[in-house]
Formats: C-alpha cells, structure tokens, sequence
C-alpha cells in the first residue's frame, strides 16, 4: 500500500484537470480557487484519493509521475517535455550501468531521467555554465530521486573540455553542439553514441554537417516526435483541440571506425 507521507510531493487535480505539485507538511494548506486542501487530509491516507477542499469541492491526490513532475517542477530554462524524454532514453539506449555525459544541466528534466535509467550501477556527469542552472536542477532532481549517488554535477563548458573518458553517450541539449563533436568524440568508448535536442532546422543541419565532417561518425538520424491525444466521451471519440506538435529535434550518432577521406 502506497501512503502519503510529509515531505512527499502531491499532484493535486481540480474538476477541470488542472494539475498543481506540492510539497506536503503537517497542518499547511494549499489554496485554490476552490477553496482550500489540508494537507492533513492527504497525509496517511493512499495514494489517488480524493479531498474535499474548504468550499466542498472535491479534488484528486496522486503521486506524480516523472513525467507530471518534469512538467510541473520549478524551472529556469525550458524543460525537455516527457515525449521527448522518453525519445530521449530509448533511441539513446539509456540503460543501467553506462557512463554517460550531460550538458547543459538545465532545469533538471534530463539529468533526472538520465539518472534514474543508469541507475546507482551507472554514472552522470551533468555540466553546465551556468551555476544558477546547476543549483536549480540539483534541487530539482533531489526532490524526486534523493539517493542519487550515480550522479555529478560539473561546471564546465564542454566545447572547451570534457574530463572524463571512456564514456558510452553523450547527450546534448546545447544551442551549438556542433562545437562539442569533437571533444565528444574524444571522450566516447566505440560504440558509443551522441544525442543532441535542438528546437530548429537550421540547427540540426549544422549539428549533421559537424558530425559527418568529423569522420567518426555513423548512422546519423534525426527524428521529432509528435503527440496527438484523443478524448472519449459517450460516443464521442476525436481527437484533443490541442496537440503537443513541435517541441525539437531529436539527433543521433554512434562513433565508429573513422571514414576514409575519399
């Protein structure tokens, strides 16, 4: 049986689907339009009950997903959208037990879905520029994985230097990654493999150009995901007014044996 605890974090879910993250304690109250929910309501009880607030309106209480918290932490910078987080895992082959590198850290959305699929076995090196994006995501990813000895969080500008060796992926959301090829190049095991994530065009092109121009490179791809929801009512079914549509590219490349010059 999964329990509400104080300190955990709680999704609470107005009548209309609204979705709001909180932090639950003894005696404190989180208000809404719809009046007020003690969090004493929630504390003790299973997870996905519901409580009635101050006003008598009734809302649900659910333990957030990955996905839920990434959409609703507090940020800096954008964060990386579940879809393409799970893009993100799966044409990387994220798994436990392999060494992988992370710039920029961000608002912490990719450094805990890293984390998490290397498992304490694994290790993350999470860099970024940045020390106010380093501190925002290191809170961000304590709040959902506390124990997280896997992962190190650097400040360091990857273009410049990569530390480590021996690495099995290299993922990038950086506006110009094309400057870190070589480096990562460098860094990585044979085999290994960059993904990159970028919002345009013109971006991806010149991540592809760099990639293919280093030699060491292969099986270079590009991919965006879309997501279209679809709602059931009655003997309604069509599809949602709103799509999740563009959000970025997602690139990827393995290191191989270098090319010939011809």
């Amino acid at each position: 049986m999964t329990l509400f605890s104080a300190g955990d974090h709680c999704m609470i879910v107005d009548r209309r689907g609204r979705r709001y993250l909180i932090r639950l304690a003894p005696s404190a109250l989180f208000s809404t339009h719809l009046g007020d929910v003690a969090h004493d309501d929630i504390i003790g009880r299973d997870d996905g009950i519901r409580a009635a607030t101050s006003r008598g309106h009734v809302v649900l209480a659910l333990k957030p997903t990955m996905a839920d918290y990434t959409r609703l932490m507090p940020r800096i910078a954008t964060v990386v959208y579940p879809k393409d987080l799970g893009a993100i895992l799966v044409l990387g082959d994220i798994h436990p037990g392999l060494r992988v590198l992370e710039a920029g850290s961000g608002s912490g959305a990719v450094t805990l879905a890293l984390a998490r699929a290397v498992g304490k076995e694994g290790r993350v090196f999470s860099y970024d520029v940045r020390p106010d994006m380093i501190e925002r995501a290191r809170e961000n990813v304590a709040a959902a994985l506390p124990d997280h000895p896997q992962l190190t969080f650097k400040l360091g500008d990857v273009s410049e230097k990569i530390d480590e060796r021996g690495l099995d992926r290299v993922v990038l959301d950086l506006p110009e990654p094309w400057d870190v090829v070589s480096n990562a190049g460098d860094a990585l095991e044979p085999g290994g493999a960059i993904v990159s994530f970028l919002p345009t065009v013109a971006q991806f092109q010149d991540l592809t150009n760099a990639l293919r121009a280093d030699r060491r490179f292969d099986l270079i791809e590009t991919v965006e995901v879309l997501v279209r929801p679809w709602s059931a009512g009655g003997r309604s079914v069509r599809p949602a007014q709103r799509m999740v549509a563009h959000t970025g590219f997602i690139t990827t490349a393995r290191k191989c044996e270098p090319k010939s010059a011809t």
